[in-house]
Formats: C-alpha cells, structure tokens, sequence
C-alpha cells in the first residue's frame, strides 16, 4: 500500500505514519518586522503548547482532532494572535505578525497608589490561589548545551514527565519536592574530555526545576528588598493588563505580575560576581548567570511554562592569573503539556536516578524524537551542530551513545 505523507514545509501536515499535524512558521513585531523569541503558542482552552524560538521561529506537533480548535500565541507586550488551525493549515502563512499592546505605550499612573513592592507582596501571598494545589502532571522537553571558548562540545536533550503534588511552600527550599521519570534521552559525544571537571556534575535537570523561584519561594520577602522595587511601565500579556516590577543593583530582577489576580506571568534575574572556585589549578574569577521563568495559564491556574538558565564562567591559572578559557553552561525546560487533575503518579522505582542525565543508559529513539515538540533549531542551534559534528554526524554520536 502507498504510504501516505505530505512533506513539512511552513505550515504543513507531518507524515501520516504519525497522525500529528505540525504548524510550522515565523512569528514577528508586525511593525518593526523583528523576530519575537520565547513567544507561546498554544491550543485555545488545551493544554499542549510550545515556544519560538531565538528568531521566532515554531513547529508546532498536535494531534489531528484540533484542527477545528484556535491556535493562540501570546508574547509579552503583544496582543495575543488567534487563528483557527485549519485555516493556517490552508493559507500556510510563512510569517505571522504581532500587534503590539498600546498598553506598553502609556507611563505608569498610580491611580491605585501601589508601589513595586507591595504589588509583589500581593502576588507572594496569592500563590496558593493562582497556582495548583492539586497533583499535577507535566510533559516536559529538556536540553543543555556546554561550550568552551564559545565552541559547543556537548548536547544533551531529554523528553522526561514532572510530578508535583501542589505549590505549598516547602520547608526545605533547596530540596526537589517534584519527581522526574525520565522518557527518552539523546546525548551526543563530549561528555568525557578534559574541560569536563569545569563543569557541574549533578543531575542539571533537577537543579534547573531548583531555579523555580516561585514553586520554591525564593524571592526576598524583607522590607528592605520590597522597597527596592520600582514600577515600570505597564505592560500586556495572554489578554491581560501586567504590573511590571523592578529592582536594578547589584542584581536585575523584573517580574511580570497579572493587575486582575496578582498571578505571576514571567521573571528576569541576572547576576554575575566572583566565585573563586577551584578545580585542577585553576580558578572561577568571574561568573556571570542569567534566568528566565515564564508561566502559563490553564484551567484556571498558572503552570510552568519554560525556564532558561545561561551561566558563563572566565577560568584563570590559579598561580599567575593568566586567563585560560571560558566555559557556558545553556540550560531550558520547555513544557509541552499538562494534566492538571492527573490520577498518574510517578513511583520510587520509576523516578529518574539522581546522577546526572549524560549517565543515564537509555537507547536513542529517532522514530520518537521526529514529532516530538522541541524548541526549533535556530541559526546559532545550528552552528552548535557544526561544532559538534566535527566528531561524527549528529545521529550516529546519539546513537553510540
């Protein structure tokens, strides 16, 4: 029998071996024509969903029944797009162009006398409310990329479901209250060289879901921060009026707070100071991190949407200070889905080891992988290809390894 596909080009259906649609196309500022990163794309009302990627750039694999519902895409300071999937499906647009909010034009006015960080002290004190209490499930996408001297040596990307029982506050802050069954994992060659002591060890998933500083409360709660804080202009965001809060200092910190609920929609945080470590006679001088959280709505609650995590470290010799080389750790947990009243939950024995994702033994799955939602290869995702395969293609590094 003839097998029957269509070929992926902008917006176009996957094979039918599959039986997934993909949407595929740019999004970008409808004005200025610049690309949009980190946009959301979504189901109207579903909990499957996607991001752009550096140039604004999507696919997006869903399943063939949606193709009657809404595809939204939602970016901060932007109304939101809305378009049927079958129309998209049919009119295959190459670029989708944003309206930005004229809410993002007008200055603060303090009709309600609010400062930053009482907005901030609203929105702590409503996590319980805007956040789930209830067990939940999420489909998560993982991937970390290390570079040395700005040449990637190693990628590691993973398909893994996240349990959580609620958003309580923890009483240990620094202790994983979620539990991580890891699905599929593909890693290429690089993971035994010599600049590996250079970098952390652990399991860099778990400590990436640590970077929640919601789930886990770690925002300073003194007087002293509160009154750091600063109102920005407002801002717009899924449909919504946003309060946009921030403290500039020895630290950035900017987070998008929801003016109807208080719910926290996206956080900012970048610092970079010394940390004087040491490893094979050499020392950490000069460290520098940037994060970002972003936070979605469904069933009436804010979930995990994305985290990014960029931290850079200069390595000096240790005796003479002569600089030797700087390494970067890119960390980003995408969320493809969530089952928000899940009866699922994931054992002792099927939660992930706790050493680190490049030592868990699992065979590389492409039939997986060719639908699967991941964050959408960009021009400098393919320069990291370049990098790595100058070992051996990519496939066969995932392969034998």
């Amino acid at each position: 029998m003839r097998a029957l596909f269509i070929i992926l080009f902008s917006l176009t259906v996957l094979c039918a071996q599959s039986q997934k649609i993909t949407l595929s196309t740019r999004v970008q500022d409808k004005v200025t024509a610049e690309p949009l990163p980190f946009a959301s794309v979504g189901i109207k009302g579903k909990s499957i969903g996607t991001v752009t990627n550096l140039q604004g750039e999507f696919d997006f694999h869903i399943p063939p029944e949606y193709r009657n519902e809404i595809l939204v895409i939602s970016m901060l300071g932007y109304e939101n797009f809305e378009a049927p999937v079958w129309s998209l499906m049919e009119s295959k647009p190459e670029i989708i162009g944003m309206t930005k909010s004229t809410t993002v034009l007008k200055e603060v006015v303090v009709t309600d006398s609010l400062t930053g960080g009482e907005v901030v002290k609203i929105a702590l004190s409503r996590v319980e409310t805007n956040f789930p209490m209830q067990p939940f499930l999420m489909d998560g996408f993982y991937r970390d990329v290390k570079k040395v001297g700005g040449t990637s040596i190693s990628l590691l990307e993973a398909a893994v479901k996240i349990y959580d029982e609620n958003y309580v506050e923890p009483r240990n802050k620094s202790k994983l209250r979620e539990r991580v069954k890891l699905v599929e994992v593909r890693k290429s060659l690089g993971y035994d060289n010599k600049f590996t002591p250079y970098f952390r060890q652990q399991n860099l998933l778990e400590d990436l879901l640590l970077h929640n500083n919601i789930r886990y409360r770690q925002i300073d709660d003194t007087e002293v921060f509160f009154e750091t804080l600063k109102r920005e202009p407002d801002s717009y965001y899924n449909g919504h009026e946003v309060f946009v809060i921030a403290h500039n200092g020895e630290f950035l910190f900017k987070i998008y707070i929801s003016k109807d609920d208080y719910a926290v929609n996206h956080l900012e945080f970048e610092i970079s100071g010394d940390n004087l470590e040491r490893k094979k006679n050499l020392v950490s001088k000069h460290v520098s991190y940037h994060k970002t959280i972003d936070f979605k709505p469904f069933d009436g609650k804010m979930y995990l949407n994305y985290i990014t995590v960029t931290t850079k470290e200069k390595w000096y010799d240790e005796v003479t200070s002569d600089f030797k080389f700087e390494t970067e750790l890119q960390q980003s947990l995408l969320i493809n889905d969530v089952d928000a009243n899940t009866n699922e939950r994931i054992t002792s024995t099927e939660k992930m080891k706790n050493y680190g994702l490049q030592f868990q033994d699992y065979p590389y799955n492409k039939a997986f992988w060719d639908d699967y939602n991941v964050i959408k290869d960009t021009p400098i995702d393919r320069k990291i290809l370049e990098d790595l395969e100058r070992l051996a293609p990519l496939d066969k590094q995932f392969e034998n390894n």
